[in-house]
């Protein structure tokens, strides 16, 4: 196990199966990728570097692609979520589509191998 299977497997459904799509997704994008802590979070490292990290809050549920960039080049396809330039939120109810999860991984895979 790891951080980030520790942390997910004491998270309830729903938001566990949608924070474990995410994570899923990573690992098909980046198969390389090794768990560990980022900024204090569980989190999927790429190259030591923090690649995604999920949480379940009080209030929502949130994605970190660890870059202040990426969200922010996405921003005309973030309607009706929550967002920061390091933060994407969702719930369970409206959770994020896997082909906009891909977009963000992708670039965030950019970045670490610039």
């Amino acid at each position: 196990m790891g951080a980030v299977t520790d942390y997910l497997a004491g998270i309830k459904a729903p938001n566990r199966q949608v924070l474990e799509r995410i994570v899923a997704i990573a690992r098909e994008l980046a198969p390389g990728v090794e768990e560990g802590t980022s900024y204090g979070m569980p989190a999927l490292l790429l190259d030591g570097k923090g690649f995604v990290s999920v949480l379940e809050t009080k209030k929502h549920l949130a994605l970190y692609p660890f870059s202040g960039q990426i969200l922010g080049r996405l921003a005309d396809e973030l309607d009706g979520f929550s967002w920061s330039p390091g933060t994407l939120r969702f719930s369970a109810e409206n959770p994020v589509p896997d082909e906009l999860v891909r977009r963000i991984l992708e670039l965030r895979l950019a970045e670490i191998g610039a």
